[in-house]
């Protein structure tokens, strides 16, 4: 079974997805589900907590786990959250976890303040470098959303640029390698013809250094999103020789 590997309920701050909706979406799809709650140690927008009790989660969800509902949680990984995010995983047996970066230098990269003065050769390399460091002593079974920074940069070509940014994204790609790692192919942008084939060059490097799994994950926010675009993921795991797997008690599964 393929399974939606990443999505957000209501244990999520942005997120008012009701589990039994998403569930019965991905079964209509003939997609299994994994919840990645977001725990973004330290981080309150718009008087919101990105984290959650993951006691409280783990007992209201567990009547919906089973080989088609996995439970995870996706952390966001930066050099200040290091032990909380070690203690948070440690605190609940769950099935997956995502290794995101949504802060750089502790600034929102969804928020405009992070690219004030900076160029996208200046952002992005402080992104991918960042990245690197984080997933080089992060505990965590996917590495997240590699082009997350492009969903809100300001510039003129957002895009990732893998020809530009070779050097750093190649290192990313080693430590996930490296340390067996799996990544993750998000279908957000997967919308845009274009953002499919940047994508493209990253993830033939990865399949050429020996990574040969990726979880694929919509992050659903809404019932409406659930599943999308995973005929283009798996069309574009096909054509580069990758294989969509899920985990379960983090240990990885082939679909």
């Amino acid at each position: 079974m393929i399974f939606d590997s990443h999505m957000h309920t209501k244990f999520s701050a942005d997120s008012q997805m009701a589990a039994e909706d998403a569930i019965a979406e991905a079964k209509s799809l003939n997609l299994g589900v994994v919840f990645t709650e977001h725990f973004d140690y330290g981080l309150a927008l718009g008087g919101k907590d990105f984290s959650f009790d993951a006691t409280e989660y783990m007992s209201v969800y567990k009547n919906f786990r089973g080989s088609s509902v996995r439970l995870g949680v996706e952390v966001g990984l930066r050099k200040f959250a290091r032990s909380a995010n070690e203690n948070f995983i440690a605190a609940a047996d769950f099935d997956f976890v995502i290794g995101s970066i949504h802060l750089v230098d502790d600034f929102d990269i969804y928020y405009p303040d992070f690219y004030a003065g900076k160029d996208k050769a200046t952002a992005y390399k402080k992104y991918f470098e960042q990245m690197a460091e984080e997933f080089s002593v992060a505990d965590f079974d996917a590495a997240g959303h590699i082009d997350y920074i492009c969903r809100a940069a300001p510039y003129d070509n957002p895009e990732i640029d893998y020809p530009t940014f070779k050097k750093e994204i190649d290192e990313v790609l080693r430590i996930i390698v490296e340390r067996e790692k799996v990544l993750e192919l998000n279908t957000r942008r997967f919308y845009s013809t274009r953002a499919i084939e940047e994508l493209v060059p990253v993830y033939k490097k990865y399949r050429a250094l020996g990574g040969r799994f990726v979880t694929i994950g919509s992050d659903a926010h809404k019932v409406s999103a659930v599943g999308n675009y995973f005929e283009h993921a798996l069309d574009f795991v096909q054509e580069l020789d990758l294989m969509p797997v899920t985990f379960c008690e983090r240990k990885l599964e082939k679909a």
